[in-house]
């Protein structure tokens, strides 16, 4: 993974652009120490790592702006960072550039429970905007496995998903208006507190522009009244390609589950060590959610169990309390940790035609083998968003880049399919070279021509997500 070469002028003139900036920030929110800064020399990408020339935590949209405006007139790239939960990538900063980190910005600025919506700063944790409102009987629909610890920042920046994707849709789905600083410090308000809003969709265009476009330090959420009730079934298989069928099959039914989700025996296992779940120890494992009246449940599940039995299940567990249905969900949102406690991982994030899950987790199986690297599966299967985790030794010379080699492999295999090669983790620098296999030059370059009109100089979030070589013009 290569980045392009640090700006020896900027590198020189570090002095000079702290001590502007500290004429707009408090000291304490000017980070320049390199022991500090080596806190923000990666995201959960961790594979790859450089320090930044500093760091800035601005306390308001007006600081994020004036911060913004002197970096543009300075010349001095910026990275925007969330909580830094990024998987692809997507806030490593390069030497010469200044972190943007929005982890002051926590304040619920309105909560409109009559037009079910609620209006926070951006740097806001995923989890805590339910927190705000469920005493209300409210919710905020996605939910990311990092919603304990990502921002709705971050959240935007990706167009995060989560489990409950499936039936309430992505962060775009749920998204309803921001404010954004552009990088020559200008103040947009884009959408508000209302369903749609007239002339082009730029809501759409920011969400999942992995700041590229500006930096989002407010934003507008849809809130949703709880659901009556939820419960869940845990089915276990003894293959990867029956489990991935039952789930196709699912879906053809015209059944619409709140979530289905998928592991595998390597995470299954990692993740009943430390959980202790009560997992079976099986090949495949599906947790299928349903929700509304009791009545309603129950016919979704009497659906779902009887189009699981035609595919042998080995074992199939309908919780019968609420504290079963938190155990069943216990080992699943602790997957990826539990992984890490055992291994280090590469998490990947291609997405597919649920029809074609059985195929794609057939070939994961052979690329597998090819390579000589485990992976396990773990993964919002209602929607195809894979994850698969390959396994390799970071202190194994040349591991890291067979690790890299089959993950390019995994991802040309999503979109040979009909898919695509990321469903919520972004491209970042995980995937940029690898957009040149699903989009042509033409594509590319009416892309980068969005970034043109938003960051002229390209400024923002510099060497992620198009190709270098695609995009070195326009860097220069």
């Amino acid at each position: 993974m290569q980045m392009p070469e640090s700006s020896a002028r900027i590198l020189a003139d570090k002095a000079k652009i702290v001590a502007r900036l500290r004429k707009i920030l408090p000291e304490e929110s000017v980070i320049d120490n390199p022991v500090e800064t080596k806190a923000y020399e990666c995201d959960a990408l961790a594979a790859y790592r450089c320090p930044p020339l500093a760091v800035v935590l601005p306390a308001s949209t007006d600081e994020t702006a004036a911060v913004l405006k002197a970096c543009f007139e300075m010349g001095v790239p910026v990275v925007p960072r969330g909580a830094g939960t990024s998987l692809a990538g997507g806030a490593l900063p390069t030497a010469d550039s200044i972190i943007l980190g929005v982890a002051k910005l926590t304040d619920v600025l309105e909560i409109d429970y009559d037009n079910r919506f609620i209006r926070v700063e951006a740097g806001r944790t995923n989890l805590s905007v339910t927190g705000a409102v469920e005493t209300n009987g409210f919710f905020y629909a996605p939910d990311p496995s990092s919603q304990l610890a990502c921002a709705i920042a971050g959240n935007i920046a990706m167009n995060s998903g989560g489990a409950h994707c499936l039936k309430y849709g992505v962060t775009t789905n749920n998204l309803l208006g921001v404010t954004m600083v552009t990088m020559e410090g200008e103040i947009l308000e884009i959408g508000g507190a209302h369903l749609d809003s007239a002339g082009y969709d730029l809501l759409g265009l920011i969400c999942g522009s992995e700041g590229q476009l500006g930096v989002v330090t407010e934003a507008t959420l849809r809130i949703l009244a709880k659901p009556e009730g939820a419960r869940p079934v845990l089915i276990g298989f003894d293959s990867n390609v029956v489990a991935g069928a039952c789930v196709s099959d699912i879906i053809r039914a015209g059944v619409l589950p709140v979530a289905i989700e998928f592991m595998d025996r390597p995470v299954i296992r990692a993740a009943e060590n430390f959980t202790h779940a009560g997992y079976p120890d099986v090949e495949a494992l599906l947790i299928i959610e349903v929700e509304g009246s009791e009545a309603e449940i129950k016919e979704q599940l009497d659906t779902i169990i009887k189009i699981a039995r035609k595919h042998n299940p080995v074992e199939l567990r309908e919780s019968g309390s609420p504290e079963e249905s938190a155990t069943i969900w216990k080992g699943r949102k602790a997957a990826f940790g539990a992984m890490g406690q055992i291994n280090d991982y590469m998490c990947l994030d291609g997405t597919i035609p649920v029809s074609q899950l059985p195929k794609v987790l057939r070939r994961i199986t052979e690329l597998s083998e090819q390579y000589g690297l485990d992976v396990g599966n773990v993964f919002h299967a209602g929607d195809g968003n894979m994850h698969p985790l390959i396994l390799y030794d970071a202190n194994k010379p040349g591991d890291l880049e067979k690790c890299e080699d089959m993950g390019a492999d995994i991802l040309k295999l999503c979109v040979e399919v009909g898919g695509c090669l990321t469903g919520e983790h972004g491209v970042g620098v995980e995937k940029r070279e690898l957009m040149h296999v699903q989009y042509n030059e033409a594509d590319l370059d009416i892309q980068m021509a969005v970034k043109d009109v938003f960051d002229p100089e390209w400024l923002l979030n510099p060497a992620k997500v198009f190709p270098l070589d695609a995009s070195a013009e326009r860097r220069a």
